[in-house]
């Protein structure tokens, strides 16, 4: 690693056993802080994150102030699962609706922004198996700890599981494929951290409401480049939150998900002056499968959709919600 990179994953990793709970409720003070789940379709799981946290996190221990849900359409039961575990479950599209619809996990997290009142955001995946409430106070004790640190990534192991077959190490292909590759090729100061695609990190409010949002498959890879860009390597933090397990894609997806990670990285070189394009990206993906007759060929589009920095909003002032109870 270059020496700047060495010397940030000194200071600024960590593992959730660094982050006790009596030493985050004596950090904690007035700080409000919400957990938000984006979630379209997770009724399996969604019920159990949340009754773990509102468990432990908010009866147990007053650490967590509010839990919710931003339910992105789904057609199962996960808004009424989500509730029924102690979750506030919001409409994606009830949220600022005069701004119009647009669909994908980046627009969810977004709106969370205007649909929750925490100084800060823990923001968690609802297809997790084998949560722990480890996952919300490892991510949060940066945070709350020091005030240079606005935002916090998750790191862990992420075994592949196919049926009854596990490949420990073989979950995150797309980031060892694609996003690592990337990052250390354009963005080399981020080659220190782990897991850019992660779903599980956190953030202050005054910084996330700073940023536009990538509302496909590339929010996680814009959040991280623009937080770097707007506020610098040594604000940033990991914390090893130890394995992580959730349901994985066929390759078909993951290229699809490949694309809008490209797209994105392509964005930002551009917005922060790293390059200049002679024309703009294709944003038609081509991909093949093999038919009775032979192959059938499926042309789709992977252009990637942005929504500007909520600080931009002129309703956001009004829709925050204040702090639930």
């Amino acid at each position: 690693m270059l020496p700047e990179v060495a010397s940030w994953w000194r200071r600024r990793t960590s593992e959730t056993a660094d982050w006790p709970l009596d030493t985050l409720l004596a950090a904690k003070g007035s700080t409000r802080i919400s957990v938000v789940l984006p979630a379209r379709d997770e009724e399996e799981t969604v019920g159990a994150i949340v009754g773990a946290v509102r468990a432990e996190l908010v009866e147990q221990a007053p650490l967590v102030d509010e839990i919710v849900v931003i339910d992105s359409c789904s057609t199962d039961r996960t808004a009424e699962v989500a509730a029924a575990a102690g979750a506030e479950v919001v409409a994606q599209d009830a949220v600022l609706p005069e701004l119009g619809r647009m669909s994908g996990k980046g627009e969810a997290l977004w709106k969370s922004l205007a649909a929750t009142g925490g100084d800060l955001i823990v923001f968690v995946d609802a297809d997790l198996r084998g949560f722990s409430t480890g996952y919300v106070t490892g991510l949060l004790g940066p945070l709350l700890t020091d005030p240079s640190v606005g935002y916090v990534k998750g790191c862990y192991d992420r075994p592949l599981i196919d049926g009854e077959n596990r490949v420990e190490g073989g979950g995150g292909r797309v980031t060892e494929l694609v996003a690592r590759p990337l990052i250390n090729l354009h963005w080399p100061l981020l080659a220190g951290v782990m897991q850019p695609l992660g779903g599980e990190y956190a953030g202050r409010r005054a910084l996330l409401e700073r940023l536009p949002f990538v509302t496909g498959y590339g929010v996680e890879l814009g959040l991280l480049l623009d937080v770097f860009q707007d506020a610098g390597l040594d604000a940033i933090a990991q914390v090893d939150l130890g394995r992580r397990v959730h349901s994985h894609q066929t390759t078909e997806a993951l290229g699809a998900m490949s694309s809008q990670i490209m797209l994105t990285a392509w964005s930002r070189l551009q917005r922060h002056g790293r390059m200049l394009p002679l024309e703009g990206p294709s944003t038609a993906l081509t991909q093949f499968r093999r038919g009775p007759g032979g192959h059938d060929v499926r042309v789709s589009d992977v252009a990637v959709g942005e929504r500007p920095p909520m600080a931009d909003v002129p309703g956001y002032a009004r829709e925050r919600r204040p702090m639930l109870s």
